[in-house]
């Protein structure tokens, strides 16, 4: 039986050990974890064991959730963790091929238009990705993942100043990057 209602309705039904509300809980949220850790890990098979691990520490740490932040938030910092954990263990920097955007599917409506966007897509998300890792972990939250400031302080466990702050800044370098397309303008690190 699907649950109607809000998250704050679903968690303590999740906290009580309720099957069904958990499986709400994974449909509700887990595409959106997914894709955040798939654009911060660049593969599909890291993202789905990383998004399994979210999970897991969601389900040991449920019981815990106070209710301070928003349960998206919650579950953002989260895989945010799990993922900061899986670089270091790991000893890995994230690269994402630039074929990678290439072949992401496009719902443009139009193929001139859709060729139109897939360069100016590819170009703003290579910028992205070359931002420093907090501007990026910051605008994948915010923008990607369409976070609220709020929602993404809590989940990067900062204040929503340095949320504001760091928005801005890369918003500056992006700006930066952006207004000479050529491969020797870099954002600087």
């Amino acid at each position: 039986m699907l649950m109607q209602g809000s998250d704050e309705q679903l968690v303590p039904a999740v906290q009580a050990g309720d099957p069904d509300a958990a499986t709400e809980l994974v449909d509700r949220h887990y595409a959106a974890i997914y894709a955040f850790l798939r654009r911060l890990s660049g593969t599909d098979a890291e993202a789905a064991d990383l998004t399994q691990r979210t999970f897991s520490r969601v389900w040991t740490a449920i019981a815990r959730f106070g209710g301070r932040s928003t349960l998206k938030s919650w579950l953002h910092g989260i895989a945010r963790h799990v993922w900061l954990d899986w670089l270091r263990q790991n000893h890995r920097e994230v690269a994402v091929a630039e074929t990678w955007w290439n072949d992401l599917a496009d719902s443009a409506p139009a193929p001139d238009e859709t060729a139109s966007r897939s360069d100016l897509s590819t170009t703003l998300y290579a910028a992205v990705d070359d931002l420093p890792e907090e501007l990026r972990t910051t605008v994948h939250l915010h923008y990607y993942q369409g976070l609220t400031l709020q929602d993404t302080a809590d989940s990067l466990e900062i204040a929503t100043s340095t949320v504001k702050h760091r928005l801005r800044t890369a918003i500056g370098h992006l700006r930066t990057a952006l207004a000479d397309p050529t491969p020797s303008a870099t954002v600087l690190r």
